[in-house]
């Protein structure tokens, strides 16, 4: 089956060298996560494609219970390889990760990641990888109420019902495998890891042992937040098309 093709959006006119993004969401989630940095990218005149991840959203149709992180890194990487020129791949909390084992194997502009899942030195044999699927209750989104959210303390109830909107369901394999450790030694491309100073479920310090070399960015922001808060994103997409354009 052929893969879905993704949602691009980009200003009516376009530079040859204004920059490409990638958007990668993260689990039991779809694209339309990026609503408010794809209108913050678009502004600062990039072009946006937000990939649904077979499965998820819009995307091709998959058996979850079966689906590898490798799964999601091809679908990706499906979409980088057909951009005219090497494209910045941005991703949040899982697709940050799916992201860098794409940037690990392809020629891409650079690598950004929002609070992202993150690579192990090696991979614990250990942990055993499960076929299943699993939904957003397993972080912490037990319902569908906007003003009972805990885990989006910073976002406004049009935000939450936003990020509402984009859950689903997830396959237990790809996040066995995370548990488990993918293994990235190395990226070719210059990376970016920005991470939020009210998210404890990714905060600064679980980068402490990170294998690769990157360059870190502080937002005052939740987990949720670096993606679906208004200003967080607006105040973030700059500074992240800078590091990027300046050549790090």
């Amino acid at each position: 089956m052929a893969p879905h093709t993704p949602h691009t959006l980009g200003p009516p006119r376009q530079s040859r060298d204004a920059p490409r993004v990638v958007l990668v969401h993260g689990a039991a989630n779809s694209a339309g996560v990026w609503r408010y940095w794809r209108r913050a990218l678009g502004a600062l005149g990039a072009t946006t494609v937000a990939v649904d991840l077979r499965g998820h959203g819009r995307g091709q149709p998959a058996d979850l219970a079966t689906t590898s992180m490798h799964d999601y890194a091809e679908d990706v990487r499906r979409v980088a390889m057909t951009q005219p020129e090497p494209p910045i791949l941005l991703g949040w909390s899982m697709g940050g990760l799916v992201a860098m084992m794409v940037a690990s194997e392809e020629r891409v502009a650079a690598c950004v990641g929002l609070a992202p899942s993150t690579p192990m030195r090696m991979r614990d044999e250990r942990v055993p990888l499960r076929n299943g699927v699993f939904g957003p209750e397993a972080y912490g989104i037990v319902d569908r109420d906007p003003n009972n959210q805990p885990s989006m303390p910073d976002l406004d109830e049009e935000e939450r019902r936003f990020a509402l909107a984009s859950l689903g369901p997830e396959s237990l394999r790809a996040r066995d495998e995370r548990q488990a450790g993918i293994v990235i030694e190395r990226l070719p491309c210059p990376l970016l890891i920005v991470t939020g100073t009210l998210d404890t479920q990714w905060p600064r310090a679980r980068y402490a042992d990170m294998p690769l070399r990157a360059t870190f960015l502080e937002a005052e922001a939740s987990h949720w937040g670096l993606v679906l808060r208004r200003d967080c994103v607006e105040r973030t997409a700059p500074l992240v098309l800078d590091w990027v354009l300046s050549g790090r």
